[in-house]
């Protein structure tokens, strides 16, 4: 049986687009996408396929069973947008101020029902079953583990898991499926200063806080430097910082915080140990004390070198799309997905340079080449149907 998986993906050139920009104007935050996981449960029912929502809190699972016995295969599509004020100036542009589809999730649900639509058209041909899942609240890294917590990794359970994220470091027609770690694990971390305040104008009767925190901050990079293996690949970042009221007062206190990312757990804790003896060992020797939160996260997401060659080998056959192998250092909770059985999370190319769809994610002018809505569709329509033909 042949399915032409890149012109039926095609025919829904339309659909995919219109659908995609109303999620795009309709931005929802975290555990807030009852607007869109409506949607979702209304189009995944109207296709015949088992809905269940409420996973949780705003996620939604569809089933499409197939005509004969076969394997389970989970296929994940994130719908949360950002806290981001949007400066795209198109025509779809965010409706709702201060909110923002800025990492392309409006186009991974409109991928999602895409591919929901093309394999129930062909439910006839397939053996087993595909377990849709769209998840809310991936920015904060919740989402996966909440559906984890109501039971989407059972009933029924999967044999393979798999998932994309569009990405704006390709342009369209190239996409990444890295064999092994494909992103990196995070964890947080917040390092509070307290020393001894006074007048600015006699230091020496304080134990200067912000001087302190900036010779943590300056020592803390020496762990990337020096402590970590350099065929391992760590990023320590400071993103904040707080600390004073008043040009002429030296503050008691002074905090700031920011994450470091790992492939693997030897270097969370290496890391770990190294942030709490340098913040704590720098802080006495100024006579200060540093107080060390660590906000452990998740890990890293690790393609199974099998499942990532198959996917490969699938999208050679469908389109002549340049595969590449590159890992990031961005963090995704869809690892969750991944570690109990073999899957793969591919990243697929959005942008389009000479049209200025470039920016990266998270960026006020983020947007993509809507072109990659049907080009994922058929690819990922094609990887999903290989395993329900020919079996895991």
């Amino acid at each position: 049986m042949t399915i032409d998986f890149l012109a039926e993906a095609e025919a829904m050139r339309d659909e995919l687009i219109a659908r995609r920009r109303d999620f795009h104007q309709h931005p929802e935050l975290a555990f807030e996408e009852v607007r869109t996981s409506g949607i979702v449960a209304q189009e995944l029912n109207a296709l015949g396929l088992e809905v269940q929502t409420g996973v949780g809190q705003t996620g939604v699972v569809g089933i499409l069973e197939g005509d004969g016995d076969g394997p389970t295969i989970l296929y994940r599509a994130d719908m949360d947008a950002l806290p981001v004020y949007e400066d795209t100036g198109a025509e779809y542009v965010s409706g709702i101020e201060g909110k923002m589809h800025a990492c392309g999730h409006d186009g991974h649900t409109s991928i999602g029902l895409g591919i929901a639509k093309l394999l129930s058209n062909h439910r006839d041909k397939l053996n087993g079953r595909i377990k849709f899942v769209f998840q809310p609240a991936e920015e904060i890294g919740g989402g996966a583990q909440a559906m984890i917590d109501d039971g989407v990794m059972e009933s029924p359970k999967p044999d393979i898991s798999l998932g994309i994220h569009l990405w704006n470091d390709f342009e369209v027609g190239t996409a990444s499926i890295v064999q092994g770690p494909t992103m990196a694990g995070a964890n947080g971390f917040e390092i509070t200063v307290t020393g001894k305040g006074g007048h600015g104008a006699m230091p020496h009767q304080t134990h200067d806080p912000i001087v302190c925190a900036s010779q943590i901050i300056v020592a803390l990079q020496s762990i990337v430097s020096r402590n970590a293996d350099p065929l391992d690949t760590v990023v320590l970042s400071i993103g904040q910082i707080s600390g004073g009221h008043a040009m002429n007062v030296i503050p008691q206190t002074v905090s700031f915080g920011g994450s470091y990312r790992i492939f693997n757990e030897d270097a969370r804790e290496m890391v770990t140990q190294r942030m709490t003896a340098i913040a704590e060992g720098v802080a006495t020797a100024m006579g200060c004390t540093a107080e060390v939160k660590i906000r452990y996260g998740i890990g890293a997401v690790v393609n199974d070198v099998e499942v990532a060659e198959r996917a490969s080998h699938v999208f050679s056959e469908i389109s002549d799309v340049n595969i590449v192998q590159k890992p990031w250092m961005a963090s995704e909770d869809v690892a969750l997905f991944l570690e109990p059985n073999p899957g793969a999370y591919l990243l697929i190319g959005s942008a389009n340079n000479a049209r200025g769809l470039n920016y990266p994610h998270h960026h006020p002018k983020f947007d993509f080449d809507e072109d990659v809505l049907p080009l994922s569709v058929g690819l990922m329509s094609g990887v999903i149907a290989d395993y329900l033909q020919k079996g895991v």
